[in-house]
């Protein structure tokens, strides 16, 4: 089984930054896909950020402002945020595409990131 923890998140200022983590572990042969979703109360889960060897995707909504990066050797994916807004404040939470005997999209339960004003 794979598992996904996710760490980082806090409470910040408007303007100030985090940075989040999240570790795999388990039977690993390969990650295809790392991701970051957020979902705010009431709204619908959506992407932040995702990489995928060297193709990297980010929401309209990070773009300038969140970098995405990984480490494939420690299985790791991790989320700079800077400049951050009050709209940021969500759970963010750690998605990976992992090949273990088969292939299967896992998550993390989340880090909350709160954005004062």
């Amino acid at each position: 089984q794979v598992q996904l923890v996710e760490s980082g998140g806090g409470l910040v200022q408007a303007g100030g930054s985090l940075r989040l983590s999240c570790a795999a572990s388990g039977t690993i042969f390969s990650i295809n896909v790392m991701a970051w979703y957020r979902q705010a109360p009431g709204k619908q889960r959506e992407l932040v950020a995702r990489i995928s060897g060297d193709e990297i995707l980010y929401a309209d909504s990070a773009k300038g402002r969140f970098t995405i990066s990984s480490d494939n050797a420690k299985n790791t994916v991790a989320l700079q945020m800077n400049n951050l807004k009050p709209e940021d404040a969500a759970v963010y939470l750690c998605n990976m595409v992992v090949r273990t005997s088969y292939v299967g999209s896992y998550w993390g339960k989340g880090t909350t990131v709160i954005v004062s004003s």
